[in-house]
């Protein structure tokens, strides 16, 4: 919806870094639970802003943009908004799918985030490969996905055993809210494996917290065919061209909640609802960036594809291939 001019306030220019950024519309209502605007927003992201330039870095970043705030249309945006200012910087990427490319957003410092949320951008969805080369994930992402009936009581069991089976395998998970009703675990690895192998490892991982948890958790692949409570130990988010929102992005709901790094021992009283644009930069202030050492603990699949091997050597049936997650370039 077009707006007439200055109805939602003059333009602000903000000083990030050394970079201008110019927020337009400054004043136009993005959650209206609390009536946080657009520079709240924009705000709320500086204030975290060594912990989303972190999550983000050089990775390809597809963009979930809200033009008329949350209760407005989103647009999955894989494209480079138009209008960047040259110091905006990009990767490209090829859809072999459609014989197209696109140009993302590829982050390497704050200012890109602010003007990206100045282009109406609320959530960030970083790819888990980074620009160096983008066909081999350093990040394997373990989403904990609770079906429509699941208590939130499972996804705390099921991050309890993935973190247990982490240990035993040697790796460093890094728990974090996923903004709605999950959480997510992330493993630094070693940018060894195309996108199959990962994908593959993860279901691996998966299964075996499904062992652990036959009751609590599923790795079925149909949807329709899932138990209803059961909380769904999603590996295909590391598919190719699948992403999920990074550490410290807002969710476009209206109370505008907060993919949150959270520590261990915070899993069985997290709230994910009380992470928000209002209460999650005075954590970070608190407790700076739970994920901050990350990149210093990298493990090495290899055991997972092991385990991939063992499993299909007993006659586990393999999913299908990965499609990819948001259509068309």
């Amino acid at each position: 919806m077009a707006s007439r001019k200055g109805e939602f306030g003059e333009p602000v220019v903000l000083d990030v870094d050394g970079f201008d950024v110019r927020v337009s519309s400054p004043d136009r209502i993005y959650f209206p639970a609390r009536g946080e605007t657009k520079l709240d927003l924009v705000r709320y992201y500086l204030s975290v802003g060594d912990g989303i330039v972190n999550a983000l870095r050089e990775r390809p970043c597809m963009l979930h943009r809200f033009p008329d705030g949350v209760a407005g249309a989103k647009v999955h945006q894989k494209r480079l908004p138009r209008g960047a200012p040259p110091w905006v910087e990009t990767v490209r990427l090829h859809f072999p799918r459609y014989g197209l490319h696109a140009d993302e957003l590829c982050v390497t410092r704050l200012a890109d985030v602010a003007w990206a949320v100045q282009m109406s951008t609320v959530e960030f969805h970083p790819w888990n490969s980074r620009r160096a080369d983008t066909e081999k994930p350093d990040e394997w992402r373990i989403d904990l996905d609770p079906m429509p009936d699941a208590p939130f009581s499972r996804v705390r069991r099921a991050a309890h055993v993935a973190h247990e089976v982490l240990d035993e395998l040697g790796a460093v998970g890094w728990p974090k809210t996923s903004g709605g009703n999950g959480l997510h675990v992330y493993v630094r690895i070693r940018p060894d494996h195309g996108f199959g192998d990962v994908r593959r490892a993860a279901l691996a991982f998966a299964r075996e917290v499904e062992r652990r948890l036959p009751d609590d958790v599923t790795t079925t692949w149909w949807r329709k065919d899932r138990d209803p409570e059961a909380v769904f130990v999603d590996y295909n988010q590391n598919a190719r061209d699948h992403t999920i929102a990074a550490a410290y992005s807002v969710r476009g709901n209206d109370i505008g909640t907060v993919s949150t790094p959270i520590r261990w021992d915070e899993v069985d009283d997290v709230e994910p609802r009380e992470l928000t644009i209002a209460t999650v930069p005075g954590r970070h202030a608190a407790l700076g960036d739970l994920h901050a050492g990350i990149d210093d603990a990298v493990f090495d699949i290899a055991p997972l594809l092991e385990w991939a091997d063992r499993d299909d050597a007993e006659g586990a049936e393999p999913p299908p291939e990965a499609e990819d997650d948001t259509g068309k370039p």
